[in-house]
């Protein structure tokens, strides 16, 4: 592929990319936006692609790997909206019970670091801050205690390979293993969400101040029983997923489609006899109409676009300057997860895979394992560098300079800590 092409497809994805990222200064939908991106890109790429192999056979190639990606992701959305179409998210909000203020933010911290870890940061980050607006009995707190789930969601979610898209994409391509990115990653991310919380429970306003909610028990249904059983059978399905993969090294997606098919067929058992009209809204049938499918088509466009590159051979080029430029990939790695507050993660992640393969760097490599933290992570020392940051935006109405002055510099400082104890480990590890 000659040159000209080469700078086609490249000025093609800054553009696209510089859209997305104005999403809500353009009001056009990002999903939109990158699959247009991604389709322009892969046409560029098939008239300058003057091989024997044809284009539309490496584009199927790829569409494979992106497809198992997608189907994960479809499955997973599915089930996290059955468990809250039938209110198995009550017994987190139980969890957190009363106390002073001072206790409370140490539980959202770790409550939001653990779930989601098993769900995803998005999830848990709408069932956090939908309980604060609940409990927190001043807008002050409101935004505080929403910043801190923000860090927590986005480390909880860096160590699991179910808890972050980005994480979920090296374990899928084969570049991390369970145990693996856990054994590797859990220390740096408990301090990335843990310092800050520390830093934050020393000049906590009123900090002995009880955190009561007059609406706590509005959370929950007459049928508490039922929801627990569903929160227990989705989580379980969804922990099922590794487990399954271990066993039979079938893809992931294939252990997410059992677990679908399970809790499926159960809530279908269980809601057969109600006649109520919002039965469906119970079902995995209901739940299809309500998960997030621009989320899912924006993956889909913004894989496109990374596959176009890879292809091409521009991520290569540009693996290979940065090693001369730079040359220590724990800095080339740092920056990518700073680059990810400003930017999405799931591109620059896609991009790193592509930059780097299994050859030089294979399975359980500390490169893979520290991508997964500082892109997981970094994501959150801006309001916009994250999924979990922009829903607390929409839900909590944060403002964007609010949060880089009061809660950027701990997003940092948690980001940093935990970058430290990572690169410590190793080194001791060693």
């Amino acid at each position: 592929m000659n040159n000209f092409f080469i700078l086609a497809i490249t000025i093609v994805f800054i553009t696209g990319y510089i859209l997305i990222a104005l999403e809500h200064f353009i009001k056009i939908n990002k999903a939109a936006t990158a699959l247009l991106t991604g389709v322009i890109c892969w046409t560029i790429f098939v008239f300058g692609h003057f091989t024997e192999h044809g284009a539309d056979k490496i584009l199927l190639e790829n569409v494979s790997e992106i497809a198992s990606i997608l189907f994960f992701l479809m499955g997973a959305m599915t089930i996290v909206e059955i468990i809250d179409a039938n209110n198995g998210f009550a017994i987190v909000t139980s969890l957190l019970g009363k106390g002073s203020k001072l206790k409370f933010l140490f539980l959202i911290c770790l409550v939001s670091f653990f779930l989601s870890a098993v769900l995803d940061n998005l999830t848990t980050t709408i069932v956090m801050v939908t309980l604060l607006s609940k409990i927190c009995k001043s807008r002050d707190d409101l935004l505080l205690f929403s910043g801190i789930v923000i860090i927590a969601v986005n480390a909880g979610g860096a160590w699991s390979p179910i808890g972050d898209v980005t994480t979920t994409m090296l374990w899928i391509g084969g570049q991390i293993t369970s145990l693996s990115i856990i054994k590797k990653t859990f220390l740096a991310c408990i301090a990335c969400a843990l310092i800050p919380t520390i830093i934050v429970s020393f000049i906590l306003p009123n900090r002995l101040e009880k955190m009561e909610s007059n609406q706590h028990n509005s959370l929950e249904r007459k049928d508490e029983k039922l929801s627990k059983f569903i929160f227990f059978i989705g989580i379980s399905c969804l922990l099922f997923v590794p487990v399954f993969k271990g066993i039979t090294h079938l893809p992931p997606f294939v252990g997410m489609m059992l677990g679908l098919s399970i809790i499926w067929i159960i809530t279908e058992i269980i809601h057969k006899k109600n006649i109520q009209t919002h039965y469906h809204s119970k079902t995995v049938v209901g739940a299809l109409q309500r998960i997030d499918m621009p989320s899912i088509l924006f993956f889909l466009g913004i894989l496109l676009c990374i596959s176009a590159l890879q292809n091409a051979g521009i991520l290569n080029a540009l693996s290979t300057w940065l090693d001369k430029k730079i040359g220590n990939l724990n800095i080339i790695v740092l920056l990518i997860g700073t680059l990810s507050a400003i930017v999405d993660n799931v591109p620059l992640v896609a991009a790193g895979i592509k930059m780097y393969s299994l050859t030089n760097f294979p399975q359980d490599s500390n490169l893979w394992s520290f991508l997964a933290y500082c892109a997981g992570t970094g994501g959150s020392m801006l309001v916009i560098g994250s999924a979990a940051g922009v829903v607390a935006m929409g839900l909590a109405k944060i403002e964007f300079f609010w949060y880089l002055k009061k809660i950027a510099p701990l997003a940092l400082i948690g980001y940093l800590s935990g970058a430290g104890v990572y690169l410590l480990q190793q080194y001791i590890i060693k």
